[in-house]
């Protein structure tokens, strides 16, 4: 270790490596069997898609943090603090605000109306033709994310570690096939616990390892100070700058809220809790997992910025991205002892499976409830259990076959991480129109969703095609003063450097680098307007527009209007309480009853439900 942190090549995988990351995945893999094994004789669509709605707080609450921490997540995070310091730390804040917004408004919601998919409440309160463009968006963002998430970590490992590529590739989408599969849901929860446990433990290995070679945490806090990457908190309003206390705080809650409120494979990991206060239970501890996850990931990059402050590899071309700096410098010092390299490299895959299983599921869930079972409804359980299985192994070839698109087109890779964004925004926009305003009706929300996502458009790809200045994604200074080793013949081609999932900011690409178009006067303000605020716009623009047109359409005229599709006072916790023992007794009275709700009413509602689905006006 006499020439850490001087630049050069470093050591590749071991055979006891190999074994390590191999036996981890098998393991994992193993869950979705046993889980297949164990509940053979449930063989019903609801347990294959919702774990029999019997799951428990705990387990699901691990499985929402670990489906967060997608491959690039545990690569790319630490790099974030790497090269911009820690104002991504802020997100702890945005984290609680998201919690607090899906427990207290979606999951009631969502219990009341005892979904599977959560773009069926599209159809109840506004039409089927919204529901499925609701359906279709999340499909579309959801197999190419999922490709990307795949390729992404499988590119920057394989010039690392020296794994090959495409059989990690082919591999990592088998396994995720196989417990998807066989296990359903139940198997998908299950493996992200302990993958979970595996993300952590990688984190953990590379702190400690690191704190000890540079003479405790003291002095990885010392130099991360003198380098200017603990300037955490600033509080400039400016909507161009890349992150702020309140580009983070107010659009990164929105965006955060997007995606664990109406995202499918968020929602039906909490849906799938026996009872509504294990779902409220399991977002707020999946917030605290949130928070021990980005503050190890920073951590992860501040070690490396202390082992790296005089000699960067990105600037010294020892790595070709920055998602390689850490895989990088994880071999740089662990690799005299055999295995670790190995647990490292499985977590990072563990986020990579996580995120391509719950998204496997979660296609399975909208395709089945939004499009077969409309189609065919004297469809059986048992035929029903078979098109699961089936649709698990299409979706995984898709995600697969979505990867290689991506390795050949470079630019897809960054556009996915602001697609995500951008689609996500609209479709919360007109959830909130649905659920607080009686008098939005379909006109206005289908026009409203157009309208949102139009705009989210333009300025994402507007932001891709050019991207902000320097001066406002304020990327800290880095040196190569204290190489030793120049790594001139090195034969890797720097490609355009991927932030993380979590952060999805639109970043330049290839073709951007290599030509030299002027900048349209929209360059420098509206294509720059921070990726966090993608989200609040089209938010924004998808209520304003939905409640003129709704206004103007005869919105206020509506009859006949569900209640049961609104949120009410009663559905926010600090309504609730005084109605335990109701429920307890409704609970006793009725042991199939599954909600467990805070409010008794949501059980009559969801005879209601039934009983009126032949009166619902649509507009």
């Amino acid at each position: 270790m006499d020439r850490l942190g001087t630049g050069g090549p470093v050591p590749t995988f071991s055979v006891w490596d190999y074994v390590v990351f191999a036996g981890l995945i098998l393991f994992a893999a193993g869950i979705g069997l046993f889980q297949a094994i164990r509940g053979r004789k449930d063989t019903g669509s609801e347990e294959f898609l919702l774990g029999g709605r019997q799951m428990t707080a705990v387990p699901v609450a691990l499985s929402l943090t670990a489906s967060f921490m997608s491959g690039i997540t545990v690569i790319g995070t630490p790099a974030e603090a790497y090269m911009y310091g820690t104002p991504y730390w802020l997100f702890v804040f945005s984290y609680a605000i998201m919690s607090i917004i899906s427990a207290e408004f979606f999951v009631p919601l969502f219990y009341r109306l005892a979904i599977t998919s959560t773009y069926e409440y599209l159809e109840m309160r506004f039409n089927k033709l919204i529901r499925v463009i609701g359906t279709s968006m999340y499909i579309a963002q959801t197999a190419l994310y999922t490709g990307m998430v795949i390729y992404a970590p499988a590119l920057a490992l394989n010039q690392i570690t020296g794994l090959d590529l495409w059989g990690v590739l082919v591999a990592t989408g088998v396994v995720c096939i196989i417990y998807c599969t066989l296990g359903g849901l139940k198997a998908v929860i299950w493996t992200d616990v302990f993958q979970m446990i595996i993300m952590l433990s990688g984190f953990v290995a590379v702190i400690a390892r690191g704190a000890v070679l540079q003479g405790g945490l003291g002095r990885i806090w010392n130099d991360s100070y003198y380098g200017g990457r603990l300037e955490t908190f600033s509080f400039d309003p400016d909507p161009l700058r890349r992150h702020s206390f309140w580009t983070i705080v107010v659009g990164g809650s929105l965006m955060w809220a997007s995606m664990y409120s109406i995202n499918q494979s968020q929602v039906q990991r909490y849906i799938s809790c026996r009872t509504i206060t294990h779902a409220k239970l399991a977002l707020y501890v999946n917030m605290v997992g949130l928070w021990v996850t980005v503050s190890l990931a920073m951590l992860c990059g501040l070690t490396m910025y202390s082992i790296h402050k005089d000699c960067d590899p990105f600037t010294n071309k020892d790595v070709g991205a920055s998602d390689q700096l850490l895989p990088y410098l994880v071999m740089e010092i662990l690799a005299d002892f055999p295995g670790l390299p190995g647990l490292f490299v499985a977590a990072a895959y563990s986020g990579t499976l996580s995120t391509v299983s719950s998204s496997i599921n979660a296609l399975v869930a909208v395709t089945v409830a939004d499009f077969i079972k409309p189609a065919w409804p004297w469809l059986t359980e048992k035929q029903l259990s078979w098109i699961n299985m089936g649709m698990s192994v299409f979706y995984g070839a898709v995600c697969i076959g979505m990867a290689g698109i991506a390795s050949m087109m470079g630019n897809i890779l960054q556009a996915a991480l602001s697609i995500f964004g951008m689609i996500s925004g609209p479709l919360l926009g007109l959830y909130m129109l649905g659920m607080f305003f009686r008098c939005a009706n379909s006109t206005g929300g289908l026009t409203g969703l157009i309208s949102g996502l139009v705009i989210t458009l333009w300025v994402g790809i507007g932001a891709q095609l050019y991207p902000p200045l320097l001066k406002k994604t304020l990327r800290l200074p880095l040196s190569v003063e204290g190489c030793i080793a120049q790594n001139d013949t090195t034969t890797m081609t720097p490609f355009t450097t991927m932030t993380p999932f979590t952060t999805m900011t639109p970043l330049t690409t290839v073709l951007q680098n290599a030509t030299s178009q002027p900048r349209p006067a929209l360059a420098d303000n509206w294509y720059s307007l921070s990726y966090l605020y993608f989200c609040p716009v089209g938010i924004l623009v998808t209520m304003i527009t939905g409640l003129i047109v709704s206004a103007i359409s005869g919105g206020c005229k509506q009859e006949k209007v569900r209640p049961e599709l609104f949120i009410g006072k009663s559905d926010l916790i600090c309504f609730g309480f005084n109605s335990d023992s109701k429920v307890s007794d409704l609970i006793e009275k009725d042991p199939n009853h599954i909600q467990g709700l805070d409010s008794p009413v949501f059980f009559d509602n969801e005879i209601a439900l039934k009983e009126k689905d032949q009166e619902i006006t649509k507009l």
